[in-house]
């Protein structure tokens, strides 16, 4: 498996497998959750960046 050099493409796969994870398992992450959405953000800035 290889992994993305581009370091948006990467933000935005972590941020797919947890929320998916979150979604298909009902999981609560609690004080964490306030990770998720920064996630989405810095995902989204990093691709934005790197065009």
């Amino acid at each position: 498996m290889n992994i993305p050099k581009n370091r948006g493409l990467l933000a935005l796969a972590i941020y797919l497998i947890i929320v998916g994870f979150i979604g298909a398992f009902n999981v609560s992450l609690g004080a964490l959750s306030i990770l998720v959405p920064i996630l989405a953000i810095v995902a989204g800035v990093l691709l934005l960046m790197e065009k």
